[in-house]
Order: C-alpha cells, then sequence, then structure tokens
C-alpha cells in the first residue's frame, strides 16, 4: 500500500493515539517506516514494546492507560490508584504506575510503567470511559498493596468508605481474598469500627489505648423531640459525651467556621460534654490527649445524662 493510502486511513487519522505495531501493519505501514517515525526525534514514539504513541509529546495519563491494556492484551483489566482515579477518588498516591490484571495464564511482563498482575481471580470489570476497570473493593486493595504509605493506605481505604464507594465488609472480604498483608489489615481494623479519615483512625486507635467506655463513630445524635444535634467523629453513649476531631484548615474558612459554632452551641443546649482535638495532636501528644479524653469524660459522669439518642 503506498503511503497516501495508509497516512488517509482512519486509524491514523481519527483513531485513538495509541495503537499497536500489529494494527499499523494490517493497514499497509511497513515495519521500517513504523520504526523510522519511533526514532528519537521522531513524529511517533514507541511507548511499550509494540505499542506507539502518535505523537511524539509526553503522553497523557488516558494515552497511558490504553497503551498498558493494549500492552498486556484481551481481557486485561485495569486496577489500583489507576482504577480508582477513573471512579472520582481524591487521596491518592502520585504515582505514573498502570496496574493491570491479566488471566494467569498470560505471558506477558512488566514494562516501563506498566505493572502485571497474572489472576486466577478475575474480577468481573465495569465501563468506566471505556476501559474495563476493576470493582473499588479490588481496585483499593491492589492499590494499597503496592502503596508503602500507611496513610495514604488508609486513606485511601476511608475515602471509598466514606463517599459511598464500597462497605467496609466489601474490602475486608476482598482482602481475605489476597491472603496476605497483615499491614492492611491493622489499617482496615479503623474502618471496620466507623472511622472515616486518617486523623479519624489515629482517634480510633487512641481510645482503643485507654480506659474509657465504648465509642461509636460517626453516628447521628438526636433531642428528645427528634431533632438532630449532631454527627460527632466519636460519641461515647454511655456519657453522652462527644469528641470532634477539628482540624484547623478545615474550619478556618467563615462558613466553616460558624457552622463549628452552631454546632457547639447545639451541643451545649443538649446537656452534651464535647471535646475538641486538633488532628496533629493525636500523634504529638498522645498521652496528654487520652488524659483530657479522661477528665472530659469524668466530667460527663459527674453530671446527669441528658436525654439524647442514637438516630
Amino acid at each position: 500500500m503506498r503511503r497516501g493510502d495508509w497516512a488517509r486511513h482512519p486509524l491514523i487519522t481519527t483513531g485513538p493515539a495509541v495503537i499497536t505495531a500489529k494494527q499499523l501493519e494490517t493497514i499497509g505501514m511497513p515495519r521500517r517506516t513504523i520504526s523510522r517515525r519511533c526514532e528519537p526525534g521522531g513524529a511517533w514514539q514507541m511507548l511499550l514494546p509494540g505499542v506507539v504513541l502518535l505523537q511524539n509529546g509526553e503522553p497523557t495519563d488516558e494515552q497511558r492507560i490504553h497503551a498498558g491494556l493494549l500492552h498486556s492484551g484481551t481481557d486485561s483489566i485495569l486496577t489500583g490508584v489507576r482504577a480508582l482515579g477513573r471512579y472520582g477518588l481524591r487521596n491518592l498516591p502520585d504515582t505514573e504506575e498502570v496496574h493491570v490484571l491479566v488471566p494467569a495464564n498470560r505471558s506477558v511482563s512488566d514494562s516501563g510503567f506498566v505493572h502485571i498482575e497474572r489472576s486466577r481471580r478475575l474480577p468481573k470489570p465495569r465501563e468506566r470511559a471505556g476501559v474495563p476497570t476493576a470493582p473499588v473493593p479490588r481496585a483499593v486493595i491492589d492499590a494499597c498493596r503496592r502503596t508503602p504509605d500507611k496513610d495514604m493506605v488508609t486513606a485511601m481505604m476511608a475515602e471509598s468508605v466514606q463517599r459511598g464507594f464500597c462497605l467496609p465488609r466489601s474490602l475486608a472480604d476482598e482482602l481475605d481474598e489476597v491472603r496476605r498483608g497483615s499491614s492492611l489489615r491493622s489499617a482496615l481494623v479503623p474502618i471496620l469500627g466507623g472511622a472515616r479519615s486518617v486523623a479519624e483512625a489515629d482517634a480510633w486507635n487512641l481510645w482503643q489505648r485507654s480506659d474509657l467506655p465504648a465509642c461509636r463513630w460517626n453516628v447521628k445524635i438526636f433531642d428528645a423531640n427528634g431533632a438532630f444535634i449532631a454527627q460527632p467523629d466519636g460519641w461515647c453513649g454511655e456519657l453522652a459525651f462527644a469528641w470532634e476531631i477539628d482540624s484547623l484548615g478545615y474550619h478556618a474558612g467563615d462558613a466553616s467556621f460558624r457552622d463549628t459554632l452552631a454546632r457547639n452551641a447545639r451541643y451545649a443546649a443538649a446537656g452534651i460534654v464535647v471535646l475538641q482535638t486538633l488532628p496533629s495532636r493525636l500523634r504529638s501528644e498522645p498521652g496528654k490527649v487520652v488524659a483530657e479524653l479522661r477528665a472530659a469524660s469524668d466530667s460527663a459522669r459527674l453530671r446527669p445524662r441528658p436525654d439524647v439518642r442514637l438516630g
């Protein structure tokens, strides 16, 4: 085929910017022409073995994802951080890695930015913007297994639950299937207990180390007439004692500051004892925070319990 013919082919003019060398050969482009165009300084570039980017600039994340799937072959599934990004999760590690699941018998290896994971337990993929993507629980656990930062692991787990992408039990079930990763299990425990952020996970762990009564997390509290009071980070129902992990950044804006004052006014009107703690102090001053929790709980114990209840 003459150059004029393949140069006008839809795969070149209107097709995806990422294509395999075999596809180019099928429309009549000589292999030597492909190689020449992918040489340093050429019009194209070879992103991965046999995968061509039809431009010479920096590839986008989307182009990397499509290249990774082409490199991996049919029935491959995007998972990990890149999959979570397609669902809209925000608390993700900064990585260029494209993590792809392939059938256990697939003969393909890691290359460049692509990590290949052979699996006998391939999930049923979900289409996300045209890409076969692992369900959120699988993608979270796959991302966590390749993330050394413990806070980021907690953040991914917490956000996936807090924003309603999956249930805590779904993460636990997925982790049981992995059959390894004790550090991930310890990170998941506070999430199963109700924590929905890294700071709340720190608070959950700190409370467990104290001798205080049982605490529930992120439950809604109402007065005797059924009027909503608040949804504290931590709630000790036995004492009607609320614990709020209040960051300076979150409460610094005018609207957030007004909301916090209104919340505290409702606590006071209902007779609820509340302790506010900065997230940073949970790690820098854990002993002092526990002492403050005990002092506040003692104050709550000394007054008659107000008539407040869970919703």
